[in-house]
């Protein structure tokens, strides 16, 4: 942790611009040239090795992959090869500040860290003493990925019995829906994808968000000639790089799976050998496809029969075909049912046998880190409420489903995460923001859209300037992300501020507090009998599993070893099953028997026409790197792209201004008119500062917080929306 020092007093005196000033030099830390090794922090997947560049000065130069690990193999995105852009912004929070005038005002007055923390423990013992302690909500995210910063708020949560957080915004339909078949959340190894014959990557733009996806499936090309398919809503960079590109209607995944299975027990694909060992109902699920034709299918999806045969046909004849399974085509009403259904393609064919075959979505089930003592789980009480972090802005504005049917909540720390501009119902959540009577903690490394909200603002440090440890979903290694550079003297790490707030709120001699980062990284790692420093030294560890564990070889995750074509939908264990107080989410009586396409999607409709995704954009990562110049330059604006013919028919040229409007709200952007997209499909990418809009409210006016059944989840890309011209 870092300590106030005489540096912080004499800084706390300086100048916005000599605060700047003071954190691009750097705190000096003279010294050799040297090549120090991490990982990136960010939500995504691949949790990249990194080699990073530290000058003799001690500042952070050009940041690489490292070559040394299989998985990452040399390759990153362009974004955190830029990352000094981002440590060394001129416009980094640097100080901490407390609100002035109204909220949203951007009136602050600079504050002591010491007088910070102060008013922040005040505010939550106010709100206990009016409310009772679930008037207190932590909220947090994956604004970084390392886990004792990430992870530390759970613990003074769980001390102090604050309201409960439930985690549901990003994960859930896609693990909920690997789950209900394959019982556990791993697969094969992703580094096989270089030994595959046919590389399917379904529903994630890996060009831009996960490049090594890409470095290990361009590699099956060029060594073995392996086809790649890419099956998106729309002509995003990776389907560009596809040998058979399926461009399909949005939430209509699970029908195309359907009908390639229908096709693989038509054509004699199907492994009916393996299925009888390792299915539960094949013969069920035949008869139960008799009718999902390539015809049925194309209808649904707006495929051709042609490409779903040719699909099937190169699926069902390529023994060796990997399914690397993404959260996109998940992030809809039906979006756990279609990662069901496009799970069980691997089972239909018996991939799972083969070296380079098989399906995977994530390696979360393999990592062995005991996180209790970090989270404070001993401290957990079952009657405290639970909150859908997806919710937000019905909670805060008063939602009684929502709260729960218990009192309201009056003060936040937010972490990691910026919903005001990230959260789904946009203007719920910043109506529920501007009460008055809600006081608002914000500790970020930039003035996000929530930070702009709320009554004190903290610095933070970032990845560079603080020990952590990740584990990469993506792949199968836990890896070391040691301090390398010194942080400005007037910012803190997440942990600094969890162990002072603890201390004023009389926690801090509960268990799992006063440790340091170092001494938590090792409490993580009995199970590897090793510490920080032997992980410091290896860089990181390979946890993959051998190739008949990570192939199901003996089974799947289920007690009776079989997947499951039939789920229990309301029953089976996740990997972030709601409470059982909450019971299951959404339409959940309406899932299917077997896999199935399910009309519980917000459908278009004669006032709404369109439907809408809004996607990653490459060079942003959620709302990170919206603040960097070299981002934002090859981003350009936010715009909407829109088929020719759907513009044809309102008079929109590229380039004009455009109106999109749901039941949530409306939002003005720049129309982008392309061919890349579907008829009645529009798609806008990247989450932009609500400030980059043209009326200052971003794409996530459009969203629903609706919950995925059964698990919940946000469905980001399920908007109807209606289109028009204007000024």
């Amino acid at each position: 942790m870092n300590c106030c020092d005489g540096r912080m007093i004499c800084l706390l005196g300086l100048s916005a611009l000599q605060y700047r000033k003071a954190m691009n030099v750097a705190t000096p830390h003279l010294g050799k040239p040297r090549i120090g090794h991490s990982a990136c922090p960010h939500d995504c997947p691949s949790t990249c090795a990194l080699d990073i560049e530290i000058g003799a000065d001690g500042r952070m130069g050009r940041v690489k992959g490292s070559a040394d690990n299989s998985y990452t193999a040399g390759v990153i995105c362009a974004k955190v090869a830029r990352y000094a852009e981002r440590l060394y912004h001129p416009d980094r929070l640097m100080k901490p500040m407390v609100r002035k005038g109204a909220k949203g005002s951007g009136e602050w007055a600079d504050i002591s860290w010491d007088a910070a923390l102060d008013a922040i423990a005040e505010n939550f013992v106010k709100a206990e003493q009016a409310h009772g302690v679930e008037a207190v909500w932590p909220y947090y995210y994956a604004g970084t990925m390392g886990l004792v910063q990430r992870d530390s708020i759970e613990r003074l949560r769980h001390a102090k019995r604050y309201s409960g957080f439930f985690d549901s915004i990003c994960t859930n339909p896609a693990w909920t829906g690997f789950t209900m078949g394959a019982g556990t959340l791993r697969g094969p190894d992703p580094r096989e994808m270089a030994k595959s014959d046919c590389v399917v990557i379904w529903g994630t733009n890996a060009v831009s968000t996960q490049v090594n996806v890409m470095t290990h499936a361009i590699k099956a090309r060029k060594e073995r000639g392996a086809k790649i398919v890419v099956i998106d809503i729309y002509d995003n960079p990776t389907m560009k790089q596809a040998d058979i590109a399926l461009k399909l209607r949005p939430g209509t995944d699970a029908a195309l799976a359907c009908a390639v299975m229908h096709v693989a027990f038509r054509d004699g694909h199907a492994d009916r050998a393996y299925m009888e060992k390792f299915a539960d109902d094949p013969v069920g699920l035949e008869a139960h496809l008799a009718t999902r034709t390539p015809e049925w299918a194309a209808a649904i999806t707006g495929l051709t029969v042609d490409e779903i045969e040719a699909f099937a046909a190169l699926v069902g004849r390529t023994k060796k075909s990997y399914l690397r399974l993404g959260y996109g085509f998940t992030r809809s009403r039906n979006g756990a049912v279609s990662m069901h259904a496009a799970l069980c393609i691997a089972t239909v064919l018996g991939s799972w046998q083969h070296e380079g075959g098989g399906a995977f979505h994530s390696n979360s089930a393999i990592f062995h880190l005991r996180k209790a003592e970090l989270m404070g789980m001993k401290f957990v009480d079952p009657d405290i409420r639970t909150l859908d972090q997806s919710q937000i802005g019905r909670i805060l504005t008063g939602d009684a489903v929502a709260l729960r049917d218990r009192g309201p909540v009056t003060a936040m720390l937010i972490q990691n995460t910026n919903p005001v501009n990230v959260a789904p119902e946009q203007r719920l959540v910043k109506q529920g923001f501007l009460r008055d009577d809600l006081f608002v903690a914000v500790h970020e490394q930039f003035m996000t859209d929530t930070a702009k909200l709320a009554d004190i603002v903290l610095p933070a440090t970032m990845f560079v300037e603080h020990d952590d440890i990740y584990r990469g979903g993506g792949h199968q290694h836990i890896i070391l992300g040691p301090k390398l550079v010194e942080p400005p003297a007037t910012v803190r790490t997440n942990l600094f501020v969890i162990e002072e707030l603890a201390k004023r709120l009389g926690v801090s001699d509960m268990p799992g507090f006063g440790l340091s980062e170092q001494e938590h990284i090792t409490k993580m790692l009995p199970y590897y009998d090793m510490d920080f420093d032997g992980l410091k030294e290896e860089k990181w560890i390979d946890c993959q599993p051998d190739f008949e564990a990570a192939h199901f070889g003996k089974g799947f995750g289920f007690p009776d070893g079989k997947f499951r074509f039939r789920p229990d939908w309301t029953n089976t264990p996740a990997p972030n099953k709601p409470p059982k107080v909450l019971g299951a989410f959404g339409p959940h009586e309406d899932l299917p028997v077997f896999p199935d396409y399910v009309t519980v999607i917000e459908e278009a409709d004669e006032v709404h026409p369109f439907r809408l995704g809004t996607s990653p954009a490459r060079t942003f990562l959620n709302s990170s790197f919206t603040e960097t110049k070299g981002s934002r330059e090859r981003e350009g604006r936010p715009e909407v792209m829109i088929h020719p013919e759907d513009a044809a028919a309102q008079g929109i040229a590229d380039g004009d201004v455009v109106q999109l409007g749901n039941v949530r709200g409306d939002i003005r952007l720049h129309a982008k008119v392309t061919d890349g997209v579907k008829p009645g499909v529009l798609i806008a990418e990247g989450i932009w500062p609500n400030s980059a809009h043209l009326d200052g409210e971003g794409i996530n006016v459009l969203t629903g917080a609706d919950p995925v059944a059964p698990y919940g989840g946000a469905a980001f890309h399920d908007n109807r929306v209606w289109l028009r011209k204007t000024a």
